[in-house]
């Protein structure tokens, strides 16, 4: 018998992130010969749209596209 890779536990992951979503934190400070140079704050949000919306993340910028949508939309039907 041959071992046979599951490929569906990448996808059960990913999609687990994307239901409950996932948010990762990292400081990174640069330094050359024991100097500071670069401070990096980094912060990664994985979640699909409404998981963001449920927790308050991306609020504004989902209303704003969306009434860009919509102003679209009645300029299309005004023509």
């Amino acid at each position: 018998m041959e071992p046979v890779r599951e490929y569906s536990a990448l996808v059960e992951l990913l999609d687990h992130a994307l239901q409950k979503g996932l948010y990762v934190s990292a400081d990174v400070i640069i330094t050359v010969a024991d100097v500071p140079l670069i401070g990096l704050n980094l912060r990664l949000a994985l979640a699909n749209l409404q998981t963001m919306l449920n927790y308050g993340l991306m609020k504004d910028w989902d209303e704003a596209r969306r009434g860009a949508q919509r102003e679209k939309a009645q300029i299309n039907q005004a023509e």
